[in-house]
């Protein structure tokens, strides 16, 4: 069967294609009646608009990026399940780009951005980036970008976040009222904006609960699952070892729990365990997982919706825009005895 084509549909109805055309985008040009019979017979033959031509004409991709560090991570997923649900609303596309927290993949990505592939990026940083030319080379092609979780402080643009500094207190404050005396914090950056919130919080609950800060406590983990995991086992094999943890990025809790089971520890009895996580499945761990719950999907949408303010008006300024979405402490077995 010959496709159907808005040239088809006008030859069908006698109309001019560019009547059929603006009577399929619903334009106040069209008549009631005229848009009508456009549209019944469009839904009569199957008429499939073609976005691709369509997009050419208007020099837009119709799509948006997602430049994330991993998609494991639940907390991912759930946040582009917020920009999807922005996206479709507004007819576009997204495609998603994973650095695996490389500064060089991330550098790649937004390089074949400046083409103009996408309309607009959302973007999560590396915990290898630590400069922003990268990032500011793209913006200055005028392609509009919102951060989301990660963000880089020497760029000016919209960011949504958590509490990370507040969350990171909560939880380190949790450990401490049931008994831990010496906390391990696990983080996989020390130059990211948003490991220093949740360092900072770490901290100043050990502060106001007379506590010292010993930088031993700090646990610098790696993008490698193998080499988290010895790093578990020699910290909690030491003779000092912590008897509380909290992994600041979901995928260290595996480590922890697996070390653990290596070495015949209990938790929450001999040690106890809160993490930064959107997991379904912590309801599910034996023992269930403690965690900062953090509220994905709100800031997938939310990141996604400043994007498309910026691409359907110019004159919207995004360097003024923060949102900071508050998380919550989920208490459960894996710090509880």
């Amino acid at each position: 069967m010959e496709k159907i084509n808005i040239k088809s549909l006008a030859e069908e109805l006698n109309l001019s294609i560019s009547t059929v055309s603006r009577a399929l985008h619903d334009s106040y040009e069209i008549s009631a009646e005229t848009k009508k019979r456009v549209v019944e017979l469009a839904t009569k033959l199957n008429y499939v608009p073609n976005h691709h031509a369509s997009s050419l004409r208007s020099k837009k991709s119709k799509m948006i990026a997602v430049v994330i560090p991993e998609v494991a991570d639940s907390f991912f997923a759930q946040a582009i399940n917020g920009i999807e649900s922005v996206a479709q609303e507004n007819g576009y596309h997204v495609l998603i780009y994973l650095t695996h927290e490389s500064l060089q993949k991330e550098q790649a990505i937004l390089k074949d951005f400046q083409c103009g592939r996408v309309d607009g990026v959302l973007m999560s940083v590396s915990a290898e980036t630590t400069g922003a030319l990268h990032i500011k080379e793209l913006m200055a092609k005028g392609i509009p970008l919102v951060f989301f979780d990660r963000a880089s402080d020497e760029v000016e643009t919209a960011r949504i976040t958590t509490d990370d500094l507040k969350s990171s207190y909560a939880a380190t404050q949790h450990l401490l009222e049931s008994g831990c005396q010496k906390i391990a914090l696990l983080s996989v950056s020390d130059s990211l904006s948003i490991s220093n919130e949740r360092m900072a919080g770490y901290k100043q609950a050990l502060l106001d609960h007379h506590l010292s800060f010993n930088t031993a406590d700090i646990v610098l983990c790696t993008n490698n699952e193998e080499q988290n995991l010895q790093r578990m086992i020699s910290l909690l094999q030491n003779s000092n070892r912590p008897d509380g943890i909290i992994a600041t990025v979901e995928k260290l809790t595996t480590s922890v729990y697996l070390a653990c089971h290596s070495l015949q520890l209990s938790i929450p009895n001999h040690v106890k365990v809160i993490s930064f996580s959107n997991l379904q499945s912590a309801l599910l761990l034996n023992p269930s997982l403690t965690t900062i719950t953090q509220p994905a999907f709100e800031m997938g949408r939310s990141a996604a919706t400043l994007i498309f303010k910026s691409l359907k008006n110019k004159n919207f300024n995004l360097k003024g825009e923060r949102l900071v979405i508050p998380s919550r402490l989920d208490i459960r077995s894996s710090t509880v005895t």
